[in-house]
Parts: structure tokens; sequence; C-alpha cells
């Protein structure tokens, strides 16, 4: 297993999930310094999955006959300058051009990195390699924004987001100097473009592809509608704020790091089972934040929540490469697609519900969104086999 090339790989994801949430810390910060309103600063996430989600599957296709090395350099090249450039935004307005140029960059990264951590693992250890590499976004959760909120509110927001550029920059010489040269597969690099369009539409008919993103959307929605209101619901059920809220979302993401290590021992193995134990964690764990139940339900509830919803990607993400090896880009720009719906769409409809004073009932949302999850994945024994000779045999029936 390349290592070196996969953590550089965790790192460059770091910066990506760092930067598209930084903006959640410093809202205050940057509402003042831009001289706008924070429900302004709310839409920077909104418009970000919503590019994110439009754009992923034709950049996708756009970019298939590119080298996969070259490709990955070129679009953390364009997340630094995009956040360099947004580090000086004279304006609103100049600062979500910024994000949205990093979206698009941000929907071709995330579609190729599964297909080339898989390249980069030895056979039969994809989820594993993929495990590693997730570790970047736990540790974007633990470290990266908690850093740049702290930063931002010592030296200002735009040093925040300075600070994120430099380390993108740094991604891009290590993936210039660490990743292997990975040329495009033969398919891919002989069809032409219209055909790999065609063919990045075409992949949601794949039964399999289209579950795992129905149980994808259905998933995060529930999660964001919750999670952007993570803060008002733990001050309400466990008047945890300031420290408090700071020391429990940095052990919501010590909890991520250890589940996503556990679980990429096993959805190699045995992805089914996996993913049915994380989903049932998770719907009794944010089912409990629905009533009032003082500081240590509370605690203990989030850091359940925080460990078993981040280390579910890590089975999606895996299962992506799986149920599609002859056209892995393009069903991971899919999948990509149907996690920034879910975001747009869970941090809309948590809105809605707090709006209209129904905080308490976000638990119960991301709670029953996650049974039917659970439900969908329980019976789809050829997308989550129990066992992973299982899906062996499912694929080698139809191709």
């Amino acid at each position: 297993m390349n290592r070196p090339a996969l953590a550089v790989l965790g790192s460059s994801a770091f910066c990506f999930v760092t930067a598209e949430t930084l903006p959640v810390g410093l809202l205050p910060q940057i509402a003042d310094g831009l001289h706008v309103g924070e429900a302004r600063i709310g839409l920077l996430l909104t418009s970000y999955a919503v590019v994110a989600a439009i754009s992923t599957i034709p950049l996708t296709a756009l970019t298939m006959r590119a080298s996969r090395h070259l490709l990955l350099a070129i679009t953390m090249a364009v997340f630094v300058v995009s956040q360099g450039a947004a580090a000086f935004a004279p304006t609103f307005l100049v600062l979500a051009a910024t994000r949205l140029i990093c979206a698009l960059a941000h929907g071709v990264f995330w579609s190729i990195i599964g297909p080339v951590t898989a390249r980069l693992a030895p056979p039969g250890q994809a989820g594993r390699a993929t495990a590693l590499v997730f570790v970047g976004n736990s540790l974007a959760i633990v470290a990266g924004v908690p850093v740049g909120t702290a930063l931002g509110q010592w030296l200002g927001w735009r040093v925040a987001i300075g600070a994120v550029a430099a380390g993108g920059a740094v991604c891009v010489l290590l993936l210039r100097r660490v990743l292997p040269a990975l040329d495009p597969l033969p398919h891919d690099r002989e069809t032409r473009l219209g055909t790999q369009l065609r063919a990045s539409v075409a992949i949601i008919r794949d039964r399999r592809v289209a579950l795992l993103c129905a149980i994808t959307g259905i998933l995060v929605i529930g999660h964001f509608a919750a999670y952007t209101y993570i803060a008002p619901l733990v001050r309400r059920d466990g008047g945890l704020q300031g420290f408090g809220l700071s020391a429990l979302l940095l052990g919501y993401g010590a909890a991520a790091l250890v589940a996503g290590y556990a679980v990429g021992r096993h959805v190699d193995r045995r992805p089914g089972p996996a993913l049915i134990l994380l989903l049932a964690v998770l719907a009794g764990a944010v089912a409990l934040l629905a009533p009032v139940l003082g500081p240590v339900p509370t605690i203990v509830a989030a850091l359940l929540w925080g460990g078993a919803f981040c280390a579910i990607p890590v089975c999606l993400a895996a299962t992506v490469l799986r149920i599609a090896p002859l056209a892995r880009d393009a069903a991971s720009a899919v999948y990509v697609v149907s996690f920034q719906i879910g975001i747009g769409a869970g941090a809309f409809v948590g809105e809605r519900f707090a709006s209209a004073g129904l905080l308490g009932g976000l638990p119960l949302l991301a709670a029953g969104l996650a049974v039917v999850a659970l439900v969908m994945v329980a019976r789809a024994r050829a997308v989550f086999p129990s066992r992973l000779a299982e899906a062996d045999h499912h694929l080698a029936a139809t191709h």
C-alpha cells in the first residue's frame, strides 16, 4: 500500500473539507468584515453545494482522458488560487465568486479521489485505503475548522482562509512529488467526450448505483438538517456553549477518527453488517437529542453520532468502487452529486424546522431517515453483502 501517496490524498481532502465548512465558524467575522447580514454568509455553503452538484458530472466527463495524477494536482491548484483570492476579496460578491470556482474543482476532486485510492491499494484492500484517506475528513472536523475558527477570531478571517490556501499549496507540491503516474484507463482514454458524458449520465440507470445514491441522499439530508444546528441543540439539551461546545465538537471529530479507523478493518470483508451497525448507532444516538435529557446523555449521544456518521462515507465510497468497476469515475461523480444534494437539501430543511420553532424535531427527522436508509441497506444484499465473496459472485454474474 502506497502510504505516502494516501497520506497526501488525505491531506488534500482535509483542505477541501476545512475550506468548505470554515465560513460556519467565521460567520460573524466575515459578515462584519464585508458589511453584510449573517444570513447572506450562510448562502456561501448552499451555493457551494449547488454548484458542486451541477458541475460534477459534466466536468468529470470532460476530464476523463486526463492523467489522474496531473488532474488531482490541477484541482488542488484551482483550490489554492480560489482560496487565495477569497482571502483578499473586497466584497461579498467577489468572495462568493471565489467559492464557486472552488466548488467546480471540488466535484472533480471527490469524483476521482476514490478510484485513484483504489489503484494505489493492493487487491482486496480498497476499503481500507479509503478509510486511511478519509482520516483527512475527520481531521478537518477535529482540528481544521476549530483551529481555523480560532485563528480567524484572533488574526481575522482573511488570515484563516489564507492559511488554508497555504496548506493547499503544500499539497500541490507533495502530489507532484509522491503520487505515481496514473494514466487514464484504456477504455476512458479511447472514448470520445460525448460518449463519456452520456456514460456518466447513464450510470444512474444502474440499479445498484441508483440505490446507493438514494440511500446517500436520504441519509445526508437527515444528518445535515440536524448537524447544521448542533450548537443550539446541545445548548438546549446540555447547556453546552463556549468552551464546552468547542470541547464537544473536538470530541465529535475524535470519535469520527476512531470509528473511521475501525470500520476500515471490516469494510473490505463485511460491508453490509458494518454499514447496518453504523446506521443503527446513528439512528439511536441522534434520536436521544430530541428530548432534553441533560449534559451527560447529550455528550454521549453527540459522540456516538459523530463516530457513526463520519465512518459511513467510508463504506459508501468503497461501495461505489465495488459495484461499478468498469465506470468508477462516472459512478463516483454521481455519488458526489447525491452527497452534495443531500448537504444542500439538509441545510434547507433544517433552516425551515428551526425557523418554525421545531428544533427538537430535527433529531427525530435525522433518526427517521437513518432508519429508512438502514432498511434499504438491509434489503440490498447485492449492493451491501454480508460478506464480500457475495459481491464477487454478483459481479462475476453481471460482467
